[in-house]
């Protein structure tokens, strides 16, 4: 701290930090869509700082701490007051008990990240569901649903979004491994058809950005899920294999 910190990495995180609040102080007023699209840019907001951080070599310990405190009001208190204030409130205390639920587990998730870098196990993928990825399933489920004027029982709502923010704190907390996408180094070349690809990404978005931020959000919580039941059969098969011999 003597040396001073690195202000144009904490300036994303601040940014981070800045659409976290203005996304409760939107659901406090019930202005849910504004609420969502500031967590949805408070994510872009914390995918910049770290890589800002390691392509100008400005990472330091404040700004992993920095991050992580931003991060839990940003997609831990956002998205749960949403989910409470959205459709969660008629459950009384089951809805805010839920809504805690979701944040406790993304500190926890927060925490274990912390430790783990600290001590140098850090892995190539990420141990249990991103705290973005968790807020942005979130967010993304009441643009999904207000976007396209759908209309369903309320009941149904409520139902579907206690559910989902259950799943979602369970699986941060759980060793199911994500694709952290650490490979990408966007410093270096790659090949033209990785160039395409994001533009086809960007004109998706763009097009239709109700429904595919919500499908994005959605393929990559289920994508962990998946892949873990994939490998777990592939480490089955040959011990059963092993036993029938």
């Amino acid at each position: 701290m003597k040396k001073g910190v690195y202000l144009f990495p904490n300036l994303f995180t601040t940014g981070n930090l800045f659409l976290g609040f203005y996304s409760i102080v939107a659901s406090l007023e019930g202005r849910f869509g504004l609420a969502a699209w500031a967590i949805v840019g408070a994510i872009f907001f914390d995918m910049l700082d770290g890589r800002v951080a390691r392509l100008m070599k400005a990472t330091s310990s404040f700004g992993v701490q920095y991050d992580s405190l931003a991060d839990l009001v940003s997609f831990g208190v956002a998205p749960g007051l949403l989910a409470y204030n959205w459709t969660l409130s008629p459950l009384g205390r089951v809805g805010w008990l839920i809504a805690f639920l979701f944040l406790t587990c993304g500190a926890l998730r927060l925490a274990r990240f912390n430790v783990q870098a600290g001590e140098g196990q850090g892995k190539k993928n990420f141990q249990g569901l991103p705290i973005p990825a968790a807020a942005a399933a979130v967010a993304t489920t009441y643009l999904f649903i207000s976007g396209i004027h759908l209309v369903l029982p309320y009941r149904l709502v409520m139902a579907w979004v206690a559910a989902l923010m259950v799943a979602l704190a369970f699986l941060m907390v759980s060793n199911v491994e994500y694709r952290a996408f650490k490979e990408v180094d966007p410093a270096r070349r790659h090949p033209f058809g990785m160039l395409f690809l994001a533009v086809m990404v960007i004109f998706i978005l763009a097009a239709e950005p109700h429904v595919s931020f919500f499908a994005f959000a959605m393929a990559y919580v289920f994508s962990g899920p998946f892949f873990y039941l994939l490998s777990s059969r592939k480490v089955e098969v040959p011990a059963e294999e092993e036993a029938e011999v």
